[in-house]
């Protein structure tokens, strides 16, 4: 009997996880990636002896990916070296005022009550509330939406108090915290998303609870080794991952995909994954006329995330001072964001983050030497910005930006920089208009309203990553990649074993919908 065949366009962090489940289920993989290396955005920088995450520089909520390695008779903490740091980050007010972050409760309870005692009181129940939720909303993550009846269910009617929808994260945490500068330290994680607090629906309080609740931690190497240790794993399961080898055509019989054509050949496929920028890969490789809710027009009318200016630096000495993660937060966060949403226009006084990674791991630099990693939120790519004309301004503006948190000679210092702005973004990394973060989260692109795991458009046609249910962040990604290979492998027949879905954790569908 014929082993059926999968080939998945992308190697990033979702299609290898996906690669990685869809060999355990027995199919044929093939990974067709565009770069030199996997990995996409959580891939590694390397030049000069020093070594850079390009993306994500944490790694938040091991457990999904720990269960995907678990699935493929592998141990995620054998295979990657996890340091859980704390404090997690560092956080400086320009308002005033700063915050070590730690995963000690009790401590974190008292470094709030130096900025606001009142605040204090309510940091436990917030805690409690969010752990509550995150369980109650946590089955909803894990499984997919198929259309809009799929949220007339018990689960999501029963989630509505606690997830309360009418209201912006800010908002939510308005119900517990008084002090603005205590409401942007659990809600900023919302640029995780590349959204505004303003805006980000109050779900997404559970980002920063994870953070408290499950750790913040540092792979030792670099997000990058994680990608690195999963493509290893796929190619010893037997997973045929082509590096340099760009898609540049899906063929089609009818709607169904068939084969993808690279320069090096047409590989022909029972089911097609796609884990490249979804709006991208849509665009430019699938006929427009194919498409019925994602035409071209429709694409264009979405709500895309903000871009970063990137700044990676590789540094004479160290700054043994300075947190392995720092965020500075501008005295006007509020008009930083605006700037970058709604006016799509360069700030002058932007907030930052800084990672200073070599305090945990000093292997990414050489001897003596360190690594600044170095991103500045920005629109993503507008008719207001030309980045060939603010590329230097705006180095040099992000250079001295660093004066906020103590870093005052780091130009003579440089011995390696590499720049990516929102246009390197689009051209480099083929990423739709340089907005790093996919689609926004906004209520009316999220659960059944964003691109479907199983498409919807198109047949034996899946999606993983940041642009489907559930959305962007490397734990939801991976949890993209979970629910897909499911679906994908029902589909052909087969079975999931050893990573088949709790009995008790059914598909909302399932649990009062209509399918």
């Amino acid at each position: 009997m014929r082993h059926k065949r999968v080939v998945i366009i992308g190697a990033g962090p979702g299609g290898l996880a996906a690669s990685l489940l869809l060999a355990q289920a027995g199919l044929h993989v093939t990974v067709l990636e565009r770069l030199p290396r996997v990995g996409g955005r959580t891939t590694t920088l390397e030049a000069a002896g020093f070594r850079f995450d390009v993306g994500p520089t944490f790694f938040l909520y091991p457990q999904v990916l720990e269960a995907i390695f678990e699935a493929v008779g592998r141990n995620l903490w054998k295979e990657v070296e996890l340091v859980r740091l704390d404090p997690q980050y560092r956080l400086i007010f320009g308002a005033g005022g700063e915050l070590n972050a730690t995963p000690d409760l009790d401590q974190m309870e008292r470094a709030v009550a130096k900025i606001c005692p009142s605040d204090a009181l309510q940091f436990r129940r917030f805690i409690e509330d969010n752990r509550d939720k995150f369980r109650e909303f946590k089955p909803c993550l894990e499984h997919p939406f198929h259309g809009w009846r799929d949220l007339f269910s018990r689960r999501i009617a029963a989630l509505l108090p606690s997830i309360r929808p009418w209201l912006s994260l800010d908002q939510e945490l308005g119900r517990y915290f008084s002090d603005p500068r205590i409401r942007i330290a659990f809600s900023f994680q919302s640029k995780y998303l590349g959204m505004s607090p303003y805006r980000c629906p109050s779900l997404f309080s559970i980002l920063s609870f994870l953070e408290y609740e499950h750790g913040v931690y540092h792979p030792i190497g670099g997000c990058g080794a994680v990608t690195a240790a999963m493509a290893r794993i796929a190619q010893e399961m037997g997973v045929d991952i082509r590096l340099g080898e760009e898609a540049r055509e899906i063929l089609f019989d009818g709607r169904k995909a068939v084969a993808v054509r690279t320069d090096a050949g047409v590989h022909a496929t029972d089911a097609l994954v796609i884990n490249a920028d979804f709006a991208r890969a849509m665009t430019r490789l699938v006929p427009d006329h194919l498409r019925r809710r994602w035409r071209d027009r429709q694409i264009a009318g979405k709500r895309f995330s903000c871009s970063t200016f990137m700044l990676y630096l590789g540094i004479e000495g160290s700054y043994d001072h300075l947190a392995h993660h720092t965020i500075y937060l501008d005295e006007d966060y509020r008009r930083n964001l605006s700037e970058i949403e709604d006016r799509h226009v360069l700030s002058q006084a932007p907030s930052f983050y800084v990672q200073n990674a070599c305090v945990t791991d000093p292997s990414l630099a050489p001897p003596g030497m360190s690594t600044l990693y170095v991103l500045v939120p920005v629109t993503h790519q507008h008719p207001n910005v030309d980045w060939t004309l603010e590329r230097e301004r705006y180095r040099t503006l992000a250079l001295n930006r660093l004066s906020m948190i103590g870093i005052r000679d780091v130009e003579e210092r440089i011995r390696f920089e590499h720049i990516i702005t929102p246009n390197d973004w689009d051209r480099d990394y083929e990423i739709h208009r340089g907005a790093t973060f996919n689609l926004a989260h906004s209520l009316s692109q999220m659960l059944h309203l964003r691109p479907r795991n199983r498409f919807e458009d198109l047949e034996s046609v899946y999606l993983v990553g940041g642009g489907t249910h559930p959305g962007s962040g490397l734990p939801v990604i991976f949890e993209s990649a979970r629910i897909t290979s499911r679906l994908l492998v029902d589909d052909l027949g087969l079975s999931c074993g050893a990573w088949e879905p709790a009995a008790d954790a059914a598909e909302p569908a399932a649990l009062g919908g209509v399918r």
